[in-house]
């Protein structure tokens, strides 16, 4: 009596794991979604942590800053410079005043009867200046000059260059950040379903030996139920190494040290992925990269026809120049001019410049083309792969709940003592099975719309 009381115990405690291993993808089916308001905030964490965003962000930063300096090139510009010499020796003018002067300032003192006029020698004037400054502030103004217009525009489609390369760089993380947050919430509950099996097979394993016991079973029940106990266990060890894994790398994606434990949203339902399947590349920012490399290479082309239109400026001196030192009405000066520079001929230089930037304009056009194609067709492929794990998800549900009744029915005949145990546990890998494709099924998706969102650009900073 005390046998038969306690078999029946353990086939209820059985039942009772039935229980616990069908509410999980009982819950998953039928309950909403809470939102993923915890992988925004990774999102959002992960955008501004990054490192290879900040350094992108510190490239735009340099060409924003070398676009403000091309600006500054058609202001005018003040210099300041001294120089002072001091010489001897060298070359010389000879200046014969006594030989000019000396005959006529004699006739002079004695037409007067003075000394008034005195006797002069002939000079030999150094011509490197000795103890002579020169200093001045000199303003510089461009007033043509087509190179400096060009460079200007070059500058600012570099920034908008950079701004898209930002946003591509920015796109591909939060594509890699939601896929490895997929991944960590499918690995979790990977371990839980491994988990909850294991409590099974092990009561499964418990309730096997108590009927051996009770000579109602052979010993392969029993050997049986403990190979199971020991394939799950094997099978939770690798999960939890997956889990441990997933989790790594996304903390990675976070800059984050790797063991932070990571908060999942519940995640019960498929996305919302009609707009997805109608969209289109236009807004990929490779495309507009493509788009500005043009413009910056007709604007090389047109900098290299820039020799052909004069260079016009305008200068003025402020200074002062004098010997030893001497600063008066005398030593100050301004000094005002016009310049102009103009490349007559060049042995073909600039025709070569500017075919080659034509040749480089047409491997641009070339590019894009090709390009655009491959972009249209990774997204065909990404849509594809979507209906795809639609329709494995849509199965693998079929598939759960065929496997929960098939399960229900062999554990009321193996209650009964109709069925064996081997087809009890046949039943019961199939709906383990079942509840991992079932978890596998809706992640793919999830995974799979993060694709789409990256491949046409749809997810919204």
């Amino acid at each position: 009596m005390f046998k038969i009381i306690t078999v029946n115990k353990s086939l209820k405690k059985l039942v009772a794991w039935k229980a616990a291993l069908s509410i999980p993808m009982l819950a998953m089916m039928t309950y909403p979604s809470v939102g993923q308001s915890r992988l925004h905030d990774y999102i959002t964490e992960g955008l501004s942590s990054n490192q290879s965003i900040k350094q992108q962000n510190f490239l735009l930063e340099r060409n924003v800053l070398a676009l403000a300096e091309a600006k500054t090139m058609f202001l005018p510009s003040v210099s300041f410079s001294a120089s002072y010499t001091k010489a001897s020796g060298g070359r010389t003018i000879d200046f014969p005043t006594g030989d000019l002067l000396n005959g006529v300032y004699s006739t002079l003192n004695q037409l007067t009867g003075s000394s008034a006029f005195p006797n002069l020698k002939n000079e030999s004037i150094q011509l490197f200046p000795d103890n002579f400054y020169d200093a001045k502030f000199r303003t510089t103004l461009p007033l043509i000059n087509a190179e400096l217009v060009y460079n200007k525009r070059i500058k600012g489609q570099q920034v908008d260059l950079q701004k898209s390369e930002v946003v591509v760089y920015k796109r591909e993380l939060v594509k890699e950040i939601k896929t490895a947050y997929y991944q960590y919430a499918k690995a979790i509950n990977a371990v839980e379903i491994y988990e909850s099996s294991l409590a099974l097979v092990q009561e499964g394993k418990r309730i096997n030996q108590v009927l051996f016991d009770n000579e109602k079973v052979n010993r392969a029940g029993v050997i049986r139920s403990a190979n199971e106990v020991t394939k799950i266990n094997a099978a939770l060890t690798a999960a939890r190494q997956t889990k441990e894994s997933a989790r790594n790398y996304f903390n990675f994606l976070l800059n984050r040290p790797l063991t932070d434990s990571v908060k999942i949203d519940s995640i019960t339902t498929l996305p919302e992925f009609s707009a997805l399947l109608a969209g289109d590349v236009a807004g990929r920012e490779e495309l507009e990269k493509l788009r500005i490399s043009q413009g910056i290479n007709s604007n090389l082309a047109g900098l290299a026809k820039s020799y052909i239109i004069p260079r016009v400026g305008t200068f003025i001196d402020l200074g002062s120049q004098s010997f030893d030192w001497n600063f008066n009405n005398k030593s100050r000066y301004y000094f005002w001019g016009v310049s102009l520079d103009w490349d007559l001929f060049a042995f073909g230089k600039n025709n070569y410049k500017i075919k080659k930037a034509v040749a480089e304009q047409k491997s641009i056009s070339a590019q894009t083309d090709y390009i655009a194609k491959q972009l249209e067709t990774e997204l065909r492929l990404r849509q594809n792969q979507l209906q795809s794990a639609l329709a494995q998800y849509q199965s693998a549900q079929s598939q759960l709940k065929t496997a929960q009744t098939y399960y229900n029915d062999e554990l009321k005949l193996y209650r009964e003592g109709v069925a064996i145990y081997i087809e009890l546990l046949d039943a019961q890998n199939q709906l383990i099975n079942a509840r991992l494709d079932a978890n596998i099924a809706l992640f793919d998706i999830w995974i799979t719309h993060a694709a789409i969102e990256r491949a046409n650009a749809s997810f919204t900073f």
